[in-house]
């Protein structure tokens, strides 16, 4: 706002779009009756207190007071843009400055490539331009969710306006087919305007052999179906089956993508390969066939969970090893408590020949001492 040391007269500058309405406010504080006037940047007055002396009716007075003198002009065009006066009278005359500047929004962007198709692995560019606009826009580039840098050019022309182009260049892959590709244009005249397009990338084959037939493993005398699998861009027109280092079993048959062979045998051990192309390039997928004897895989023993049995185990010695920790301390608990009937008989008798009767069983002691076994 253009509000003077000492000065009683304000005002604000003004940014509208073409074609738009802008609005000019001359603002006076503590007025003492002097009149407020507002003048074009040719100096020629549009009002006069309330009074309109331009002849242009796209001025019209939307507020008028002793505080305020407050004037619309519609549809705005670039001739419009420039500065404009507001006017006290007072001793000296105080004047105000309210800029005008018109916005032109850059018409829809055209977005352009060097090519419509690209193989996988090429550069591609794209061009996208923003034409016709005050100021300069800016461009974005963004691929899915991913922003991009590209190059900027802006070139003024002789009215004042700007052309803006940007341009893009990126290096394809597979999985680039289909992706979209946007150009967003930043403008303070516009809001999300921006151009789209999909890039369409060639490429080679992908290959893959699923063996249709049978379901575990190829044994004497059973019958082989293989089927090769192959995904490009474009689709592959071609593919063909071959026996890497040998000719295919004579009675083979191949029909498009599937090989059949009946009544294995361990002479067709080896590798077969399927082989697809596009205009892109060519790619295989190998298949190693091991013929097993007619009874391979037959009887075999059960699986056996070997962390079952591990476990089963260790809870085995765990509790042998507890037995005879406890039997252990047991024995050494009771050792030296063994007595015979000889040596009880000893302990009463006065001499040998009495503690050999009192073994026999002549004693009469009333204690009984006990005879343990181990």
């Amino acid at each position: 706002m253009f509000l003077f040391e000492g000065q009683n007269l304000g005002t604000d500058n003004v940014s509208v779009i073409e074609g738009e309405m802008a609005t000019i406010s001359c603002r006076v504080k503590n007025n003492d009756d002097s009149v407020i006037q507002l003048l074009n940047p040719n100096r020629q007055t549009i009002y006069f207190r309330d009074v309109r002396p331009l002849k242009d009716s796209r001025f019209q007075l939307v507020n008028f007071s002793d505080n305020e003198l407050r004037v619309s002009l519609s549809n705005v065009s670039l001739s419009d843009e420039g500065r404009y006066v507001c006017q006290l009278y007072t001793d000296p005359p105080q004047e105000a400055y309210a800029d005008i500047t018109v916005l032109v929004p850059p018409g829809s962007p055209i977005m352009d490539s060097q090519e419509d198709v690209v193989s996988e692995g090429n550069e591609t560019e794209l061009t996208c331009t923003a034409m016709g606009s005050k100021p300069a826009a800016s461009i974005r580039w963004m691929k899915g969710e991913q922003e991009l840098t590209g190059k900027m050019t802006v070139d003024e022309t002789y009215d004042g306006m700007f052309t803006v182009t940007s341009r893009l260049r990126l290096t394809v892959s597979k999985e680039d087919d289909g992706a979209p590709v946007s150009c967003i244009i930043d403008h303070p005249a516009v809001k999300d305007l921006r151009a789209q397009r999909y890039l369409e990338v060639l490429y080679q084959p992908e290959v893959k052999i699923v063996q249709a037939f049978p379901e575990g493993l190829t044994r004497e005398g059973e019958n082989l179906e293989l089927t090769c699998i192959a995904k490009g861009k474009p689709q592959p027109h071609q593919i063909s089956w071959l026996r890497v280092d040998d000719d295919v079993p004579s009675h083979t048959v191949i029909t498009g993508s599937d090989l059949f062979i009946e009544n294995l045998n361990k002479s067709y051990n080896g590798t077969y390969r399927c082989v697809a192309s596009n205009a892109v390039g060519e790619a295989y997928d190998d298949y190693i066939l091991f013929v097993y004897d007619s009874r391979a895989g037959e009887g075999a023993p059960q699986k056996i969970d070997h962390a079952v049995i591990g476990g089963v185990v260790a809870v085995v010695m765990f509790a042998i090893l507890c037995a005879l920790i406890v039997l252990g301390r047991y024995f050494a608990r009771h050792k030296g408590t063994y007595f015979t009937h000889e040596a009880k008989g000893a302990d009463d008798a006065a001499d040998a020949d009495t503690a050999i009767i009192n073994a026999e069983g002549g004693h009469n002691n009333t204690e009984e001492k006990k005879e343990y076994y181990i």
